[in-house]
């Protein structure tokens, strides 16, 4: 009888072991489809709107666009902001999982589990769907200002080099090395951050920070992405592996420097080749 006592009692030990395990899993999962959609919509008809080219190509859409009041803002903005989601899905929320780990045990064994981890990821999204807006306006203010200029047409080449070049700098900024010294110490950085008396507030917060520091040492890295073509995907795995590694391994912070000469050597090789 005390076998079978000592067995029940373990059950909600199991359980929360069980949430616990899970939480990164679903991290992962939704990583995985994320980067399954990105694929597809890559290799579709519509691959042109995942890379920025012409919006209103397609008479379906063209149409849509007339008959919806601002349509043509509207609906480039909604493929813009599926397209920026389904990238920081892809490419930033897998190095939130030590962030998730340490949550997850945090949260085990309370009733609003489910609840505060979606907040949890809400805030994350909710501050590089932020970043994202801002960048994405400045793409549109560049393009739409060079549109009538044939030198800004002929010499698109040096905005990217510049990208390159900004992003390369970066890589040996103070700024950069701050905030990821605040992504590599997860527990600290909850531990900061929950009290467990307003737990849904609190698990928003907790994301949305971490993905507002997570956005100060990874955001020039992402802007690379508006040079090499936002569909790239080659770019995306590359890049997303680069900001993993940082983050998350023991050893990430010593490859900031080689990647930031890399950037650079990347930019300047644009500018040699296009002045030849």
């Amino acid at each position: 009888m005390a076998d079978v006592t000592a067995g029940v009692a373990t059950l909600p030990a199991v359980a929360a072991a069980a949430r616990r395990h899970l939480l990164p899993a679903l991290i992962l999962a939704l990583a995985v489809m994320a980067w399954m959609s990105l694929a597809l919509w890559s290799a579709s008809p519509q691959a042109r709107y995942l890379d920025h080219g012409g919006w209103l190509g397609p008479a379906w859409l063209q149409a849509l666009c007339g008959g919806v009041p601002g349509g043509s803002v509207v609906f480039p903005a909604l493929m813009h902001a599926g397209a920026w989601l389904l990238m920081v899905v892809a490419m930033m929320l897998p190095t939130t999982v030590p962030l998730v780990n340490v949550f997850a045990r945090i949260i085990a064994g309370r009733p609003q589990a489910g609840l505060l981890f979606t907040l949890l990821v809400l805030g994350y999204l909710t501050a590089w769907g932020g970043f994202g807006l801002v960048a994405h306006g400045a793409d549109w203010a560049i393009h739409r200002a060079g549109s009538g200029s044939i030198w800004a047409r002929t010499h698109a080449w040096l905005f990217g080099a510049a990208i390159l070049g900004l992003a390369g700098a970066f890589q040996f900024s103070a700024l950069k090395y701050r905030c990821l010294e605040r992504c590599r110490t997860p527990f600290g950085f909850v531990n900061a951050r929950w009290s467990g008396r307003r737990p849904p507030r609190e698990a928003f917060r907790i994301g949305f920070d971490h993905g507002l520091f997570c956005v100060g040492c990874c955001w020039a890295l992402m802007l690379v992405m508006f040079a090499v073509g936002m569909g790239n995907l080659g770019w995306m795995l590359a890049l997303g592996t680069l900001m993993a590694a940082e983050k998350n391994l023991s050893w990430g912070r010593r490859i900031a420097a080689p990647a930031g000469i890399m950037l650079l050597a990347g930019a300047a090789a644009t500018v040699l080749v296009n002045r030849m």
